[in-house]
């Protein structure tokens, strides 16, 4: 047999040893490997003894077995051998960072001599078989980095000599096993990025040679055991990302006196911060970031830490309203090594202390932004040298950018965005040749954009949104590498500079503006434009043919503009355009039928009433032949008789239109003559309706019905009509008010107006009423409320957010970026009406009222404006009201909250949950943070869960969203007005949320 055997697998029987058990292992472990491309088994065959193969060493008392097989890193392929398990001498297996798949064989428990075991950085799947735990010796067990699932074996507490226990970024359910405790000898505990849940025991307390204990991106709830922290020898405790909860020891620091590295961010955790903490003398690293529940001053004894390099306490409640609250920062100053200092999303109150000045010299990330600060920027800070990174933004800085911004020479990224910062923008800024990153929107900035920008040849990023900027784009721009340029919602006016040399140019915006002109035929040679955006601006001339050679263009939008013209047909040629939108222009001549042209939902054309031909599915009327255009040359004249016929008649047709009341009424009520608006008469509107039958009516609302109808014109097209009930006391006044509300005003996110028609119906009556688009996915209420039966409109956190960041948006337009600011009155689900993607669109300014502010008006720096009779929805309306106070946009701010609340929870302000005093505000205020899964929508509920058992990384990323999003509402809905965030600041903190915290939350914020 043994003959045969080795005639079969064609090896020499002479090099056969004594004992051949780990040879023929050895072999059985080469023929499961499928791929060897860095030939590390090459060795192995018959001309070379085993013990000499790559990988292998022998005992020295023992020749013949195998006491360590080391092969990590060749990218071998295949399983791993059972055979493995007959090596009985074998001490060290360490088969990591290669592609092993498959299960962990059950026989590898025979090695009973095994004290390392390495199988990490693989794929290996299944469970971790309870053999393993036979394996008595075991010092070492690394399995990170594969694809394990089910529990950790509980007979892992029968390793009694096992010190290192690294299991982490697996799949791994079920809590961890408290037997843990009973192995004395563990010194690191590395169980990260899994799924398990349940408490942490509080047997790991009793582990005296405890160094490391990470626990970080799991589903842990529950309390931090006190004892974890009386362990002498702990060194790092990670425990980030999970759904802990409580506070933190008071006596903390008096046990943890060889504490390094404290990482306790992204949790539920509340309380004070401990003075004691402070007497962890060797602390390096403290991060309780995104917790939201630490609460009052930070302890001035963390100044004592003289090893301190990173204190992120961003995303809490922690407060500093006086020269008591700011001790802290003088303290800090004793930290001599300190790097990263972060106090984001805070309370932090007043001016910002001069001695931030004398920070660490070492200090690299200084982060400040989201508070309550305000005043000056201390020049003080120039001395920072080393900063890399500044975040300032959200507060409420004013005056100039002091001299101290051209002195941090090493930054990187500066973010000072939605301050009050005013002036021009410095030259100085050109000094900083390493900023990559450049956020100055919402500001105060005016002037014109420096020219010294060109020479920052790193800027990958320049946000100079929301000022007031003026004068051209300067053209040395492009020896700045950007990639992302947003110069939206400025006061920009004239023409668009001359931009053909920004030739790296990724993204440009200029949305939102007063620019006037033509669009530059230049833009055509930036290569690299990906999306260009220059939509609700006053843009004239044709749209150029050159942009059909932007071949990297995905998106293009020209939307609300006077562009005119027919449509380039080099944009058909575009293949990764994706998005295009020409909509309401004066674009006149054929549409093309290729490229983009043929996807229907990808382009918008609507408005543009003199648009012909296209694909079929555009219903776009068919462009006039050729024997009709001549004939049309033939009454050419003709319809040049028509105008002067008719003023023949207009001395009759005046005195007619005088001589009927009514009709004067009606045409005097009608704020839109002059306009570019499509003329209709009440007989297209009922023809468009069925004669407004009852089938076709989409809702009633106090001034009247809304209809939904296929109104012609030029072309056919789907509208909603709303009608209104003119027998009704102040409809009328509601009519004038919602033309006057719409007429001059443009964002994406308000419900597009078509037309209005004032006019008397077939019995003679007053008839007003206006045309919008129609929202083919209805009104925000009913997919928060479906009814009975209907269970298909379920929204999930994202559109949820997509919808919140469109009616900010919309609402930050019209309170402090449209010409004469508006208060919308009345902002409920039902008036937040959704498209064809889910966009949100606010309608319904029939209550609205212009906020007329001047300078004799403001009264030490509130708002004084007239008072008015409100007219609401009871439960969304602003407290103030209910005693006739003024109105203001605050009011409007205080509705956004508690539809912000009602999106979250899905219940309505007036479900039968809120009585005896109890409110969705303070229903929402209880539970919040500790709670709020108790309180959420059942849809985000259930996503929330599955997200637990797919992806832990989602689960916190959708729970910490959540949070973000209550906390925006919570400010939004505070008592006094004077309180309340303003519509700008929400908006940013909301975009800053669908940004940072569900989108790459993970990234930023996970310690591996």
């Amino acid at each position: 047999m043994l003959v045969l055997s080795c005639g079969a697998a064609t090896i020499n029987c002479t090099t056969l040893p004594g004992n051949d058990t780990d040879f023929i292992s050895l072999l059985d472990f080469k023929r499961a490997v499928m791929n060897d491309p860095k030939g590390a088994l090459s060795s192995w065959n018959s001309t070379i003894h085993f013990c000499s193969w790559e990988g292998v060493v022998c005992s020295q008392t023992r020749p013949e077995r195998v006491v360590a097989l080391n092969l990590s890193g060749q990218a071998l392929d295949g399983q791993i051998s059972a055979s493995l398990g007959n090596m009985t001498y074998l001490t060290s297996l360490n088969l990591s960072k290669n592609n092993f798949s498959g299960q962990i064989s059950p026989p590898l428990g025979f090695l009973h001599k095994l004290r390392i075991l390495d199988l990490s950085y693989n794929s290996l799947e299944g469970n971790i078989p309870d053999a393993v735990t036979n394996c008595s010796s075991l010092r070492l067990l690394h399995l990170q980095e594969n694809l394990l699932m089910g529990e950790i074996p509980k007979k892992v507490a029968l390793l009694s000599n096992l010190q290192y226990l690294w299991i982490y970024f697996n799949n791994l359910t079920g809590v961890i096993p408290p037997h843990l405790g009973n192995i004395t000898t563990l010194q690191q505990v590395l169980l990260q990025h899994n799924q398990l849940h349940g408490s942490i025991p509080y047997e790991l307390g009793k582990l005296p040679n405890m160094s490391y204990l990470m626990l970080v991106a799991n589903r842990l709830s529950g309390r931090i055991p006190e004892a974890l922290f009386n362990l002498s020898s702990l060194q790092q405790l990670s425990l980030t990302l999970n759904m802990l909860h409580g506070p933190l020891p008071s006596k903390i620091g008096d046990f943890s006196r060889g504490l390094r590295h404290l990482y306790l961010a992204d949790n539920m955790l509340g309380g004070h911060i401990p003075e004691s903490l402070g007497n962890a003398s060797v602390l390096e690293a403290i991060d309780l970031k995104y917790n939201g529940g630490f609460i009052g001053r930070i302890p001035p004894s963390l100044g004592k830490l003289r090893n301190l390099k990173f204190l992120g306490l961003d995303g809490n409640t922690l407060e500093a309203k006086d020269s008591q609250g700011w001790e802290f920062l003088d303290a800090l100053t004793n930290c001599t090594l300190l790097e990263v200092l972060t106090f984001t999303w805070n309370q932090l109150q007043g001016v910002l202390p001069d001695s931030v000045g004398n920070l660490s010299s070492n200090l690299d990330n200084l982060s400040l932004g989201y508070n309550k600060l305000y005043g000056l920027v201390p020049s003080g800070i120039g001395n920072l040298r080393k900063l890399t990174k500044l975040q300032l933004m959200e507060n409420s800085f004013i005056g100039p950018l002091g001299g101290w911004i051209g002195y941090i020479v090493d930054l990187q990224g500066l973010y000072i965005q939605g301050n009050n910062f005013s002036g021009h923008i410095p030259d100085s800024i050109s000094n900083i040749s390493k900023l990559y990153d450049l956020a100055l929107t919402d500001n105060q900035f005016y002037g014109p954009i420096p020219t010294s920008l060109g020479n920052l040849s790193q800027l990958s990023i320049l946000d100079l949104s929301y000022n007031n900027l003026q004068g051209n784009i300067p053209r040395n721009l492009i020896a700045a590498t950007v990639v992302y340029c947003l110069l939206s919602h400025n006061n920009l006016d004239g023409k668009i500079p001359y931009v053909g040399n920004l030739q790296q140019l990724n993204y440009i915006e200029l949305s939102s503006n007063k620019l006037t002109g033509e669009i530059p035929p230049s833009l055509g040679s930036c290569q690299q434009l990906q999306t260009v955006q220059m939509d609700s601006n006053f843009l004239s001339g044709r749209i150029p043919i050159s942009l059909g050679n932007l071949s990297t263009l995905t998106m293009l939008n020209l939307s609300h503009n006077n562009l005119s013209g027919i449509i380039p047909i080099s944009l058909s040629k575009l293949q990764l355009l994706t998005q295009l939108d020409l909509s309401y222009n004066n674009l006149d001549g054929e549409v093309p039928t290729e490229g983009i042209f043929k996807n229907t939902t990808a382009i918008k054309l609507e408005g543009n009433w003199r648009l012909c031909g296209g694909v079929v599915e555009l219903h776009i009327p068919p462009c006039p032949s050729f024997t009709q255009r001549r004939t049309g040359r033939r009454n050419y004249f003709v319809r040049i008789l028509i105008p002067i016929l008719g003023i023949v008649f207009l001395t009759l047709l005046i005195y007619f239109i005088i001589s009927r009341k009514k009709v004067s009424r009606a045409q005097l009520s009608v704020p839109f003559s002059g306009e570019q608006f499509p003329r209709v008469s009440y007989k297209d509107l009922a023809q468009a309706t069925e004669n407004f039958a009852e089938s076709n009516l989409v809702g009633r609302g106090s001034h009247g019905s809304v209809y939904k109808g296929r109104l012609i014109i030029s072309e056919p097209m789907v509208v909603a009509v709303k009608v209104f009930d003119l027998a009704m006391e102040g409809t009328d006044r509601s009519f004038i008010s919602e033309c006057q509300a719409l007429r001059n005003i443009r964002h994406r996110n308000l419900l597009p107006i078509l037309t209005a028609c004032s006019s008397i119906d077939n019995r003679g009556n007053d008839f007003k009423a206006l045309v919008y688009k129609f929202m083919p996915n209805g009104s925000l209420d009913t997919w928060l409320h479906p009814t009975y039966g209907n269970t298909t409109n379920n929204l999930d956190l994202t559109q949820r957010l997509n919808i919140v960041v469109d009616i900010a948006d919309a609402l930050r337009y019209i309170h402090h970026d449209c010409e004469s600011p508006i208060i919308h009155c009345d902002l409920k689900p039902s008036n937040i009406l959704l498209d064809d993607d889910m966009n949100a669109h606010l309608g319904d300014f029939g209550i609205a009222k212009l906020y007329l502010e001047t300078k004799s008006q403001t009264v030490g720096g509130s708002r004084s404006i007239s008072s008015v009779n409100l007219k609401g929805t009871i439960g969304y309306i602003a407290p103030e009201y209910a005693g006739g106070g003024y109105l203001s946009t605050s009011g409007d701010v205080y509705s956004f909250g508690v539809v912000l609340m009602e999106i979250l929870t899905g219940k309505r302000p007036t479900d039968t949950l809120f009585c005896d005093g109890l409110s969705i505000i303070n229903f929402c205020k209880t539970n919040f943070p500790d709670q709020i899964l108790h309180i959420v929508d059942a849809y985000l509920l259930e996503e929330y869960q599955e997200c637990s058992r797919a992806n832990v990384e989602d689960k916190n990323s959708l729970l910490q969203c959540l949070l973000a999003l209550m906390k925006v509402a919570l400010s939004c809905t505070c008592q006094a007005p004077g309180d309340r965030i303003n519509m700008r600041e929400a908006s940013t903190e909301l975009r800053g949320i669908k940004m940072f915290h569900c989108i790459d939350v993970d990234a930023k914020y996970m310690i591996d």
